[in-house]
């Protein structure tokens, strides 16, 4: 099997990877979007899990990580529901992880642990300890290959940074007892500045907000009502979708009218409809500095100021002001 990643490049994957890209629950990613509720009110916001999911063992593979560990990169996100995290703002779930939660019964349900077996390999020898995987995962602020390959993939796509950035930031990787480090401060610099683009400009966006927002209320209100179960989320974002425009339900044909491309809406702090904050995430790069591992903080005052105010944007949250959100028989728009 070839594969063309537009941020890694081409590589030949065959055996158990090529047989675990192929099945059913990584195949099942291509229908589930990285944003959540992002890309039904922007067409343009359309990275998918499965880009992501195939991406993390790219980069693991790049990086020297041995074919156990890019097979969990590959695997890491297979129990992500449709919408992603959108479930766990239904849930009310603060750590997001109800994808974490439910990971081994997914895996359990799959032809996953068939496949592992018929190559010599234990699915929970691979699958259900992380913290054998440090390149895939680490705890912020932390660099591992899960949170660069999102960081890298989304703000690429979405035209935030240029390929000749991320190959800059990828020569200057580097591993140390087994963890991404990167050997150059100015790159660290450049990932924290492009972190954050991801996780507020982008993750707060307004109108990623309001996605968020009014999915999750329809979700909540569908579940109560038994028109979907959780069961039901275990497919595709276009499925799940299809079910809840097909319900006969008044209420949750007014709250999905009101998810699509059309929504205008705006941040205003004094005449806001929604306000929303989501979980802190801060990023301090470890950096090989003269022989010794340091914390990009300690020696870049830049990357001290960029988490400072990222932390103060995230604590104060996101304030929404809904300019038009609905749309009538024809097609037009409806101010609020």
């Amino acid at each position: 099997m070839k594969i063309i990643d537009e941020i890694y490049g081409e590589f030949t994957i065959d055996g158990v990877l090529e047989e675990l890209i192929l099945s059913s629950p990584v195949q099942r990613l291509k229908g589930v979007y990285q944003g959540g509720a992002s890309y039904f009110v922007n067409e343009k916001w359309n990275v998918t899990r499965f880009e992501h999911s195939v991406g993390v063992m790219l980069l693991i593979k790049q990086l020297g990580g041995s074919i156990e560990e890019q097979m969990a990169g590959l695997l890491h996100d297979v129990s992500h529901t449709a919408f992603s995290h959108v479930i766990d703002f239904v849930l009310e779930n603060k750590k997001e992880d109800y994808h974490e939660n439910i990971y081994h019964q997914v895996i359990l349900d799959s032809e996953i642990p068939r496949i592992l077996e018929s190559y010599g390999n234990h699915y929970k020898d691979i699958l259900l300890d992380d913290s054998k995987w440090k390149l895939l995962e680490q705890p912020a602020p932390e660099l591992c290959a899960d949170r660069v390959d999102y960081t890298l993939r989304d703000m690429y796509r979405y035209g935030q940074i240029t390929l000749e950035e991320v190959r800059f930031f990828l020569r200057h990787v580097i591993v140390v007892d087994g963890k991404m480090v990167l050997n150059h401060i100015e790159a660290a610099e450049w990932f924290v500045k492009t972190y954050y683009k991801e996780v507020l400009d982008f993750f707060m966006d307004p109108l990623n907000i309001y996605g968020y927002d009014i999915l999750a209320k329809t979700l909540k209100v569908a579940l109560n009502k038994k028109v979907i179960n959780l069961d039901t989320l275990l497919g595709t974002d276009e499925e799940v979708m299809f079910l809840l425009k097909s319900s006969k339900d008044e209420e949750i044909q007014s709250m999905i009218k009101q998810i699509h491309r059309n929504v205008q809406v705006k941040e205003d702090k004094d005449h806001f409809d929604l306000h929303r904050k989501n979980k802190v995430r801060l990023i301090d790069p470890s950096v090989l500095y003269k022989n010794k591992v340091m914390k990009a903080s300690a020696l870049s005052e830049a990357v001290k100021k960029m988490n400072e105010e990222a932390k103060k944007r995230a604590m104060d949250g996101m304030y929404v002001k809904i300019i038009s959100n609905e749309v009538d028989r024809l097609g037009a728009k409806k101010s609020r």
